[in-house]
């Protein structure tokens, strides 16, 4: 298999450069686990792709490199390249989404910390997977938000992306957070305790199947063009034996003002070592300053090397961290975190592997299905606005709670603007094999609906 990697994983053979003036041809000593396993099971890694500056945006157009064009063309134009419709390939994975939706490669790797693997395959039209938090390793993965970061995949089918995900989901003892050996194997058992005959079967029965729709997941933003398709696959699914049931996730609504908060906070973290003088683009100071502090001779290098985007995230996570703002902003954000991972476990049939006790919930779901995005991509040539940071309110929860997500596109109506939308699936922690079981019935089903 040809792959590419995403810009902030290193690669000792290849710049690993974050899309930010800051690390400017950087070449890593090393590469990172995900990519020395690729290596040794065979996979050729064509090249690195581009990126939001350190992994921040949702639409890829905060980067050194320039933005990412969505390369999707609909299949009645012939326009060429240049009259094409410049849409935006969604972020922060948006090189590699970009990358496999034209051909490129057959996969890539990217990194999804409140969306960023889920948002741009449902712009490009192609599968996404986030896998649960600390089965793939982050070392050697530059570091946005460490609580929420993870190694993620993009394949043109779900089989290529379900082939790459086993050759990585192994433990790596080089990452803090990776999830321990045994861990893994509890949810393994505790998944295959719930195998019906769906997961299985590849006759289009689905008898068995439980799928919850969020009802807090259709926000007035979403219109018909994303409702009715994602309608028409629901009713296709329940048309092949799955039971669809309505489930609530209340505390839904406060998952992006969290979001925000945890992530700037733990950026603003990260990107503290980039000082210009151990790590990261250092300016050597203007005959004419007057700076005297270290902080001041920092400021010099970081305001240079960090864009736009970066520097807002940083300021407003070193704001949360304050003495006077951690309580009221960074802990509530937390407890929200905790109340939102909690509003998953109570709708989900498997057990949580990760609970010291498990309780059976046997009127549970074994996944949850919502539409990937609130709209199809965005042009570029559109003026960013505080819409830009609600991309990612479909995909948030899930980051927040550390669950498996995968976006596998769906088939649009005639009535829409003919750009690919995405529907995602979210299970249990550890129930990748269920949720990627999932997607490839509904990848099935599109598939003859598109005949």
């Amino acid at each position: 298999m040809t792959i590419g990697i995403k810009d902030n994983i290193c690669t000792a053979d290849m710049p690993t450069t974050c899309s930010s003036n800051m690390l400017p041809g950087y070449m890593s000593p090393f590469d990172a686990t995900v990519v020395r396993l690729l290596s040794e099971s065979g996979a050729t890694i064509v090249g690195k792709t581009n990126c939001d500056e350190f992994g921040m945006g949702s639409l890829n157009v905060h980067s050194v490199h320039g933005p990412v064009v969505n390369p999707y063309q609909r299949p009645s134009s012939t326009a060429g390249w240049s009259a094409r419709e410049r849409r935006s390939a969604g972020g922060s994975s948006g090189g590699s989404g970009a990358a496999v939706a034209s051909g490129m490669c057959d996969a890539a790797l990217g990194t999804d910390t409140g969306g960023s693997i889920r948002l741009p395959a449902s712009y490009c039209g192609v599968v996404g997977l986030k896998p649960s938090y600390g089965l793939l390793s982050r070392w050697g993965v530059v570091s946005f938000a460490d609580s929420l970061d993870c190694v993620g995949i993009m394949g043109k089918d779900v089989a290529s992306t379900s082939k790459l995900f086993d050759a990585l989901s192994m433990f790596d003892g080089r990452d803090p957070t990776a999830a321990r050996p045994e861990t893994r194997s509890r949810a393994q058992e505790l998944s295959s305790e719930y195998v019906t005959p769906w997961m299985s079967s590849r006759l289009g029965d689905l008898t068995g199947l439980r799928i919850g729709i969020p009802q807090e997941y259709f926000p007035a933003s979403l219109g018909n063009i994303i409702i009715s398709p994602f309608r028409r696959m629901v009713r296709t699914l329940k048309g092949r034996g799955a039971t669809v049931v309505p489930v609530s996730l209340p505390n839904t609504s406060y998952a992006l003002s969290a979001y925000y908060i945890i992530a700037s906070a733990e950026a603003s973290s990260n990107l503290a070592r980039y000082d210009g003088v151990q790590y990261g683009l250092h300016v050597p100071l203007p005959p004419d300053t007057l700076a005297r502090t270290p902080a001041e001779v920092y400021a010099i290098s970081r305001t240079a090397g960090f864009g736009a985007e970066v520097k807002k995230r940083i300021l407003l996570g070193t704001y949360a961290l304050t003495a006077d703002a951690f309580d009221n902003y960074f802990l509530q954000a937390q407890r929200l975190r905790q109340s939102i991972r909690d509003d998953f476990m109570r709708v989900f049939r498997v057990p949580n592997p990760l609970a010291r006790a498990t309780t059976q919930n046997a009127a549970g779901v074994h996944v949850l299905l919502h539409p990937s995005a609130v709209r199809t991509a965005p042009p570029l040539d559109e003026e960013e606005g505080l819409e830009t940071y609600t991309q990612d309110v479909l995909t948030v929860p899930a980051s927040l709670a550390g669950l498996p997500a995968l976006s596998v596109p769906i088939v649009p109506d005639t009535e829409g603007d003919g750009w690919p939308l995405g529907a995602s699936v979210v299970g249990q922690w550890g129930c990748e094999s269920m949720v990627l079981a999932v997607g490839q019935a509904i990848e099935d089903l599109e598939h003859e609906a598109s005949v």
